[in-house]
């Protein structure tokens, strides 16, 4: 769809080779760390983040490492610092409470930091304007 110039469906305006290359590489990962498992008996998701995390001394911080990994690669394909501070800010965030037991493993398994971040970089890419005080919604 396109709402007064602006790419607002799942359509990606025209974009090079290298930086699709990177968002599928990005997606895939997201969805392998946040959301490759469902849960049996619910629409429950859940990936191997949240499995990882549940290791005792460190697998928060591996986790969280690999999760910036996504940021770099937004950072890459040209996303804006404040876009990048935000994603920053949300493995921060999934990282930090996660290291709070069995409470900060359910947040983090709520929470999706690197979906959210992914979703941060496709509205980026496809244009769409940012809402409130400069930032998207997410």
């Amino acid at each position: 769809m396109i709402d007064a110039g602006v790419f607002t469906g799942d359509i990606l305006p025209p974009i090079g080779a290298d930086t699709a290359r990177r968002l599928r590489r990005v997606k895939r990962l997201a969805w392998l760390l946040d959301a490759a498992f469902r849960l049996p008996g619910t629409r429950f998701r859940l990936g191997i983040d949240a499995l990882i995390g549940l290791i005792p001394g460190g697998g928060n911080v591996v986790m969280g490492l690999i999760s910036l990994y996504i940021v770099l690669e937004a950072w890459r394909m040209g996303v804006p610092n404040d876009l990048l501070l935000r994603m920053v800010g949300n493995v921060a965030v999934e990282t930090v409470v996660d290291t709070v037991p069995l409470a900060g493993d359910l947040f983090d398994a709520a929470f999706k930091a690197n979906l959210r971040n992914v979703a941060l970089i496709e509205r980026h890419l496809n244009g769409r304007p940012m809402s409130g005080r400069g930032r998207a919604a997410a």
